[in-house]
């Protein structure tokens, strides 16, 4: 077991499944104590079992919510590393795209990633020392089409993870994002279920075609992009801030 970051706090949302498990137990295997934050206790709890006496705190909270989150991390103790992975996906026309569809995506995918940085960055400041890490996408640096709510929120979530970078770029503390292309999760499943349902293709057919976007062929695995944020966690990228680290495969 690695232990490069050893006495560590590391605070992952959307840690109860995918990416976000991946990440928690990722960042726990290279040393860090690792406090899970989400809103299903169940699947957090399940994935605090694989952490063990990395295990941090459990925190239930809707990363949309100003208030709940700057009461969450005040609970818990001060944050080294913040990985923002809470998000959701949903897909429509842009003339079909409801005004609270629109709202959705934005709040979780970009206001999240606010709210939360916002809430840790006093103790990084005091400390002289922090991560943050913003799961992306690559719809952070390209389009798609039928999900330009999510596309613009992730945009914009790369565009706050730039500006804070250069904002604290002198008090130890890096800002970057890691942009995965299609990860083999829950979510991506979710997609394969709207395609089938609105085309009448097959599962196999969907998810070939998802597939077949990315260059190498395959969907990303969690592994993957815990593998990535974990490098950016490490002492060894000191100098990698303002970065947006594609994990697609050549995609982008």
């Amino acid at each position: 077991m690695m232990t490069v970051l050893e006495g560590r706090h590391a605070l992952v949302t959307g840690a109860g499944r995918g990416i976000g498990a991946a990440i928690a137990q990722r960042l726990a295997a290279d040393g860090a104590r690792v406090t899970l934050m989400g809103r299903s206790r169940a699947s957090l709890d399940a994935v605090g079992l694989t952490l063990g006496h990395r295990l941090g705190d459990i925190v239930i909270c809707d990363v949309t919510d100003s208030v709940a989150v700057a009461s969450a991390v005040a609970a818990i103790p001060p944050v080294d590393v913040l990985v923002n992975n809470a998000g959701q996906a949903e897909s429509a026309p842009l003339t079909r795209t409801s005004d609270e569809l629109w709202a959705r995506m934005l709040a979780v995918n970009l206001t999240g990633p606010f709210h939360m940085s916002r809430a840790v960055l006093p103790g990084m400041i005091k400390t002289g020392w922090g991560r943050i890490v913003t799961v992306a996408s690559t719809a952070s640096l390209r389009g798609y089409p039928y999900v330009s709510a999510y596309v613009a929120a992730k945009h914009g979530a790369l565009g706050l993870t730039r500006a804070l970078a250069l904002e604290v770029a002198t008090r130890g503390i890096t800002v970057n994002a890691v942009c995965p292309g299609f990860t083999d999760t829950d979510m991506l499943q979710e997609s394969v279920a709207t395609i089938v349902a609105r085309t009448g293709r097959s599962e196999s057919d969907a998810r070939a075609t998802l597939a077949a976007l990315n260059p190498q062929g395959r969907f990303i695995s969690p592994g993957d992009v815990a593998n990535a944020v974990a490098w950016l966690c490490a002492p060894g990228a000191d100098a990698i801030t303002g970065v947006a680290l594609p994990v697609s495969g050549g995609e982008v």
